[in-house]
């Protein structure tokens, strides 16, 4: 422990300790709202969570690293720090018990030992959730397929040549694998990682896409067209490299399935010839299959939506959106795209890019990957996807904890050569309590300060989402944003807002 002249830093580093990094930001949340607490964090000791530890005043021991959990608290005396480290004490103790209590028989070790207690007990496993460092998730995915259940890798930073050998086996054992990087999927209505509160439906989905399943689903919600199951195959699944072997396997799957009536096929900018492969592939499937695959010519996501609705013989409506009292005009300047979802920051490029031109984006569509990332001034168009591997390294995930992407929203209000900023909210379980409520609190300090900088918002959602989308549509639109349900139409708004680059 360190002690200053205003507070108290101590430092716990539980060594070879590994906890998910989800539960963790839990953990983080629940300490620092003890009074008196003035920082907390409780993380594995990656590279970035040791650069937050050092900004936050914490001294962690040489030799900690990423396979150690620390547990680092700074507070206005020791009566506070103490009550925070029991509060964090009995969050993990919960933690290694599922949740409370003793457990009078040692949980198992691994996904072979879960599956065969399953089936001992009368309920064989069909589906492991691997959550684990990105570099480890290869051996745990191997255990689940070797078991006899497909798996979900919700794990990233998983190595390419891992996801090969992975899928390769699970060819080879007539499995599933969904991912790596794979964080939403619905079975039979039931949501998994990043998922939204869905009706019932027709419609099947294949995505190699997190968001870009969850717009076009909620669009179908918005509709009043539910899903029968969301297959995610991670965003690296229609590389050359992998060449589609979750996504055919999902399609046949969905074909044989009788609740699937329609199937969309939703991915960020396949290899040419794996795309040839997949759409043969759809062609001799009994049930019919709609595509949308970003940097084709084909739909984009609010497009696709309408193409199901319409082939489903419904109506297609006007996509939900919110407006201010007072819409701004165009005005000279760049525009600034901070996305959370990856394929929502890619289908924004491409659309701004028609309008506006070059856009610097670390997103398959855009250019200057290393100028998004680097701390150098920004000029020009810019969109960042702040949910990229580089970003979410050892903390968790922009939709789970915002932070980051609302410190550059407050840079980019602040900054005179912004003409108007674009962003993403995205609702469901697994995403942040009230994610609206932080982007509103920068956009009113922002006015305050007498800024006058446009806010355009993609709210990606359904009303029955714990956030609740009405109530959050709402708190955005108070505070000064206009708010679109369609990524695809706020794209267009935003880029008809900035004019010539200053």
């Amino acid at each position: 422990m360190t002690l200053d002249s205003t507070s108290l830093t101590t430092v716990d580093v539980r060594k070879g300790t590994y906890r998910d990094s989800v539960a963790l930001m839990r953990v983080s949340r629940e300490v620092a709202a003890v009074d008196g607490v003035e920082a907390a964090l409780v993380a594995m000791a990656t590279e970035l969570n040791l650069e937050l530890l050092a900004g936050m005043g914490a001294t962690v021991p040489p030799g900690t690293g990423p396979d150690d959990l620390v547990i680092a608290v700074r507070a206005v005396d020791a009566a506070s720090r103490d009550t925070a480290l029991s509060t964090a004490e009995a969050q993990l103790a919960a933690m290694s018990t599922g949740g409370g209590g003793t457990s009078a028989e040692a949980p198992p070790r691994t996904v072979r030992t879960a599956a065969q207690h399953a089936a001992a007990d009368g309920h064989p496993a069909t589906l492991a959730l691997v959550s684990v460092p990105g570099r480890y998730a290869a051996a745990e995915a191997f255990d689940a397929l070797e078991a006899g259940v497909d798996v979900m890798v919700f794990s990233d930073n998983v190595p390419l040549e891992h996801e090969v050998a992975l899928k390769k086996a699970a060819d080879r054992l007539g499995r599933l694998v969904m991912g790596p990087d794979c964080g939403t999927a619905v079975i039979g209505g039931a949501g998994l990682g990043f998922a939204n509160a869905l009706r019932p439906g027709p419609v099947g989905i294949v995505a190699a896409s997190g968001t870009g399943a969850q717009q076009v689903m909620c669009l179908l919600d918005a509709a009043g067209i539910g899903v029968s199951h969301c297959l995610g195959v991670g965003g690296r699944d229609l590389s050359a490299e992998v060449a589609g072997r979750s996504t055919l396997r999902a399609l046949r799957m969905l074909d044989a399935d009788p609740a699937t009536e329609r199937i969309v096929l939703i991915s960020k900018p396949p290899a040419p010839k794996v795309a040839e492969a997949i759409q043969a592939e759809a062609a001799g499937l009994a049930t019919p299959v709609h595509t949308a695959l970003l940097g084709t010519e084909g739909p984009d996501l609010s497009e696709a939506a309408a193409e199901v609705i319409a082939a489903l013989g419904d109506s297609v409506p006007a996509w939900p959106h919110w407006f201010p009292e007072e819409r701004p005009a165009p005005r000279a300047g760049a525009l600034r795209g901070l996305f959370c979802g990856g394929t929502l920051a890619d289908e924004a490029t491409r659309i701004i890019e028609r309008t506006l031109g070059p856009v610097a984006s670390n997103t398959p569509a855009g250019s200057g990957g290393a100028q998004v990332l680097s701390d150098s001034p920004q000029t020009g168009h810019l969109v960042i996807d702040f949910g990229d591997d580089t970003f979410t390294a050892g903390r968790p995930h922009p939709m789970i904890d915002p932070a980051a992407r609302e410190e550059r929203l407050a840079a980019e209000l602040a900054d005179p050569d912004t003409a108007v900023v674009l962003l993403d909210v995205v609702l469901g379980h697994g995403a942040h309590p009230d994610p609206a409520a932080g982007v509103a609190e920068q956009l009113r300090a922002a006015r305050t300060a007498g800024s006058t900088t446009p806010v355009v918002v993609t709210l990606c959602g359904t009303e029955n989402d714990p956030q609740g989308l009405a109530a959050q549509a709402e708190t955005l639109r108070r505070a000064g944003a206009e708010v679109f349900s369609s990524n695809a139409e706020a794209a267009r708004r935003a880029a008809s807002l900035a004019g010539p680059a200053a």
